[in-house]
C-alpha cells in the first residue's frame, strides 16, 4: 500500500537567511560584480545580431491575477536560439577561447586565430538550451564541440543542437549523470567543460556563464528605469538564471530591490531543499517534469552563494501550472499572444500558483498593489512539445 502523501500544488519556504539590509558581500562579488557584468554586456553587445530583448507589459493578465502591474522580459528573441542560454553558454565559450589562445574575442570572432581555435574542444551536459548555446558559440568561433544529453532530452532538442555542428553523446540516466560523464570524458580527452553548474575546483567557467546571463537583468533594469517592480519571480534549475537575476538587483538596489522568489518544479527541487535544510542539499524529486530545462537534482554552489542570502523565498510548483501559463500566454487574453516554452513559463507559473494560495500570497506580500517582473527565459525550443501542450503551433500563436 502506498502511504506517500501527495505534494500540495504549491510549497513555500520563506528564507530566514535573507537580510534585506545586508550588503552584497565578498562571497557574492566573487560570482558577479560590476566589472564582470560590464565586460559581459560590452562583449555580447558587439556580436552580430545583438539587440536587447523586449520588456512586455501584460495589463490584462495583471488584472486577471489581481495585481497592479505585470511585466515580462521575453527571451525567445535572443539571437537565433530562442533562449536566454545564448548569453551564458556562448559567452563562456568565448572566454575559454580567449584564455586558451591569448587572442581577443573580436579577433577570435574575426577568424584571425582560427587554427588555434580549431585545436580546442569544448563540451557540456544539457537539458537542451545550454547545449545549443555552447554549440552555437563554438560554431561562431570555429571550435570543436561535444554535447552530452541524458535519456529524457527530446529528439527535437537534440536536432536543434546538432544543427550548430555539435557532436552528440547520449548518456543513460538524469541530467546530473550527464554532467558527471562530460566531466570524466573531458578530463580523459583534454576537452574543456562549459558548465553553468560548478563544483569544487571548477568555478571560473561557471562564473563566466552566469556573468553572461546578467545581460538580461542589465537590460531590464535600464528598461525599467525608476519604475521598479515590487516582486521578481525567477525560475531555477541549478540556479544560474535566478542568481544572475537576483544578484544585480541586490548589488545595485540593495534593500530597495523587489521581493525575490525562486521557482522550481516539485520534481526538481534542489534549491528549495537547500533552503529548507540550511545548506547545499540534493533535490528529493524524481526529476521528471514538463519543465525539462529546470530538471536538475544538484544546485550550483556559485548560484547558491547568492541565493542563500539574496532570495526572499523559495517555492516549488506542480507541473500543471507551467502548462496553464503556456496556454495563458499563447491565448493572449487581451494581450499580444506570446510563445513561451515549458521552462520559460515557470516564473508566471509560480506567480499563478501563489495567487491561488491566499496564505502564500500574504506571506510574500503579493496583492492588488503589486508590480511583478518575470523572465520568459525561452520560446518554443521544442516546437513539437509546445504544440502538444498548447494545442497550436508556435506559428499559429503568431509570436514565433
Amino acid at each position: 500500500m502506498n502511504t506517500t502523501s501527495p505534494k500540495p500544488a504549491l510549497r513555500l519556504h520563506m528564507n530566514w537567511r535573507c537580510d534585506r539590509d545586508a550588503a552584497y558581500g565578498p562571497a557574492q562579488q566573487a560570482v558577479i560584480d560590476h566589472d564582470s557584468r560590464t565586460l559581459a554586456h560590452e562583449t555580447i553587445a558587439s556580436w552580430p545580431g545583438y539587440t536587447p530583448t523586449p520588456l512586455i507589459e501584460l495589463p490584462h493578465l495583471a488584472s486577471k491575477l489581481g495585481i497592479k502591474r505585470l511585466r515580462m522580459k521575453h527571451e525567445s528573441k535572443r539571437f537565433s536560439l530562442k533562449s536566454f542560454k545564448a548569453l551564458g553558454g556562448a559567452y563562456g565559450v568565448m572566454r575559454i577561447l580567449q584564455r586558451e589562445t591569448g587572442a581577443s574575442i573580436p579577433d577570435i570572432m574575426a577568424g584571425k586565430v582560427k587554427d588555434d581555435v580549431a585545436g580546442v574542444t569544448v563540451c557540456c551536459a544539457t537539458d537542451g538550451n545550454h547545449g545549443r548555446a555552447v554549440a552555437w558559440g563554438a560554431q561562431l568561433a570555429g571550435a570543436r564541440c561535444v554535447i552530452y544529453l541524458h535519456a529524457h532530452v527530446s529528439q527535437g532538442r537534440e536536432d536543434a543542437i546538432a544543427a550548430y555542428g555539435a557532436e552528440i553523446a547520449r548518456v543513460s540516466g538524469s541530467y546530473d549523470d550527464s554532467v558527471r560523464q562530460a566531466a570524466e570524458d573531458s578530463k580523459k580527452n583534454g576537452w574543456i567543460v562549459v558548465s553553468d553548474t560548478s563544483w569544487p575546483g571548477y568555478e571560473e567557467i561557471p562564473a563566466w556563464v552566469k556573468q553572461g546571463y546578467t545581460v538580461i537583468m542589465g537590460e531590464a533594469m535600464e528598461q525599467l528605469g525608476e519604475d521598479r517592480p515590487s516582486h521578481l519571480f525567477a525560475q531555477a534549475g541549478v540556479g544560474g538564471l535566478a542568481c544572475a537575476a537576483i544578484g544585480p538587483v541586490w548589488q545595485d538596489w540593495g534593500a530597495e530591490r523587489p521581493f525575490c522568489t525562486v521557482v522550481e518544479p516539485h520534481e526538481a527541487d534542489c534549491l528549495y531543499q537547500s533552503a529548507v535544510q540550511g545548506g547545499m542539499a540534493q533535490g528529493l524529486g524524481s526529476l521528471n517534469t514538463v519543465m525539462a530545462c529546470l530538471s536538475a537534482g544538484e544546485a550550483s554552489p556559485l548560484a547558491w552563494a547568492i541565493l542563500e542570502e539574496g532570495a526572499d523565498a523559495f517555492i516549488t510548483i506542480d507541473d500543471h501550472f507551467a502548462r496553464d501559463a503556456m496556454c495563458t500566454l499563447a491565448d493572449g487574453n487581451g494581450n499580444t499572444p506570446l510563445v513561451v516554452g515549458e521552462s520559460g513559463s515557470a516564473g508566471l507559473a509560480g506567480l499563478m500558483a501563489v495567487v491561488e494560495d491566499p496564505r502564500a500570497a500574504r506571506a510574500i506580500g503579493l496583492g492588488p498593489d503589486s508590480d511583478v517582473l518575470l523572465i520568459a527565459s525561452e520560446g518554443a525550443t521544442d516546437p513539437a512539445i509546445y504544440t502538444e501542450i498548447v494545442g497550436k503551433t508556435p506559428e499559429e500563436v503568431g509570436d514565433a
